[in-house]
């Protein structure tokens, strides 16, 4: 038995130190590309040459036959087609679906495409197949512990991506999402959705003395590669439990790859009992690579954006008046009678809808986003409609700034779900959250040189941090909701 364990350990040493064959015959070139579902845009600083998809070498196969584990053992690198997110991105360079691109985004396909390797490389020791890890469960999970000894940490860390709205972060992480064997242990879901699941789960198992790693469990048998767009912490709630949470999944040997519009340190800035989400963040950086996305463009607002069904009128008061929302919405919804209806979110609990009819619902803003609503409540209503039509969106300050939250809770959820939105408002995206700063902007605002004339632009100033980096992302996708591209793909969708 020892010798047979020493073996064993003497093959993976060999599997760990073998060689990796370099990508070759690159080109440089810049090209730009408007990748026409996400709105973003690509600049590719490499040409692939047409035959290097055909002799590119890749990672050796896990199902290695006895020939091959001898050359493995033996350093005999083993040729194979190469795949990941950066090599489907230049396969569709050369195929000439993409022409255009961004050198950012090629920086972090390079980061997703070391992790794909890594994580093909690994993927036996991370036990990402789930057939394969279905096998090592129960008497045999022992004995299988007993002969590859590894920490309860993943031997792969996770990816950590930030950057500035409209930079493509969502696309990046399809491209590398699609690339992801079939048969791995899984999940790509907004942070919204995964923490709603959180707080269900625990729900579930109130009473037991750490809920928490219960449901760390029930999460990594799921899926031990966890993938989460839009990292945004502003609940008190998900703040306090994100630490233990995380610490129960990583010992769980979850890897995380994360997107996100704040740094890591910067995270939860100036929110409540801060200094105990603090380990989080260190714990974060110390299970991911961290690397921001730089780019000074939204590429979103690259789109042909045109009013779509966002109706701005000088007056607003008359605007609402005037019924126009509501004869857009009977236009939408054609012979159907428009009337009352509910749907459930969670826990009994359901939302009414003042008129629904053909997929299409209305509300007035007060409604939707004054009342004690969050993105369950939001989630539940794209689960039923594919349109929403909101009266009556106002200009966001301080003396509304609880609606203002739930209104960017509430863009973000039908961004992800791809619903429409139809809407009456006071201002233009941007004009809605003027006066919505951060701590930074607010130190920086420029003096006036009349007292009076800057108390009356401080009028209503809301100076918080989180709303001020949220309101970025939201206007970028206001005005991607409202483009001829977004409507078009939402016609074509709902048919």
């Amino acid at each position: 038995m020892r010798i047979a364990i020493q073996s064993l350990r003497q093959f993976r040493s060999a599997f760990r130190h073998r060689g990796h064959i370099q990508l070759s015959n690159f080109v440089n070139r810049r090209t730009f590309s408007v990748d026409a579902k996400h709105g973003s845009i690509f600049r590719s600083v490499y040409n692939v040459d047409s035959s290097l998809f055909s002799h590119t070498s890749s990672v050796i196969s896990r199902a290695l036959s006895a020939d091959a584990a001898k050359a493995a053992t033996a350093g005999v690198m083993i040729d194979a087609r190469r795949a990941g997110p950066l090599v489907e991105y230049e396969r569709r360079i050369a195929a000439g679906e993409l022409v255009d691109g961004d050198t950012c985004q090629v920086g972090t396909l390079r980061e997703l495409q070391r992790l794909y390797d890594e994580l093909v490389e690994s993927a036996d020791a991370c036990q990402l197949d789930r057939y394969a890890a279905s096998k090592k469960s129960g008497r045999n999970r022992w004995l299988w512990s007993y002969l590859m000894p590894q920490s309860s940490h993943s031997p792969v860390k996770g990816l950590y991506l930030y950057g500035g709205v409209g930079t493509g972060k969502t696309m990046l992480m399809d491209l590398f999402f699609d690339q992801l064997a079939s048969n791995w242990r899984k999940k790509r879901i907004h942070f919204h959705d995964f923490m709603l699941n959180v707080h269900s789960h625990l729900r579930k198992h109130e009473g037991v003395s750490d809920p928490l790693e219960v449901v760390a469990g029930e999460i990594s048998d799921e899926a031990i590669l966890l993938c989460l767009d839009e990292f945004m912490v502003t609940d008190v709630a998900d703040a306090l439990i994100l630490n233990r949470l995380f610490r129960h999944l990583f010992s769980n040997g979850v890897i995380l790859v994360s997107t996100s519009n704040r740094a890591p340190d910067n995270l939860y800035e100036g929110g409540l009992q801060r200094d105990l989400f603090l380990p989080f963040i260190s714990t974060l950086k110390e299970r991911c690579v961290v690397h921001e996305i730089g780019s000074s463009v939204d590429y979103r607002k690259l789109t042909s954006a045109q009013q779509g069904y966002y109706f701005v009128g000088e007056d607003f008061a008359s605007l609402i008046r005037s019924g126009l929302l509501v004869q857009e919405f009977k236009l939408l919804v054609g012979e159907h009678e428009p009337h009352p209806q509910e749907v459930d979110v969670v826990m009994g609990r359901t939302l009414r809808v003042p008129l629904g009819a053909k997929g299409c619902a209305y509300f007035p803003f007060e409604e939707l986003c004054d009342r004690p609503l969050g993105a369950a409540d939001y989630l539940a209503l794209c689960k039923n409609f594919h349109t929403l039509a909101l009266e009556g969106v106002p200009i966001f300050g301080l003396h509304n700034r609880t609606a203002a939250y739930r209104f960017v809770t509430l863009v973000d959820v039908m961004y992800e779900n791809k619903a429409r939105l139809m809407c009456t408002a006071e201002g233009s995206p941007s004009d809605l959250f003027e006066k919505i700063v951060t701590i930074s902007d607010a130190r920086h605002m420029a003096p006036r040189t009349s007292s009076r004339s800057r108390k009356n632009d401080l009028v209503d100033l809301c100076v918080d941090n989180e709303l001020g980096f949220a309101k970025d992302r939201t206007i970028s996708r206001l005005t991607e909701m409202n483009s001829k591209e977004f409507l078009e793909q939402h016609t074509a969708m709902v048919g």
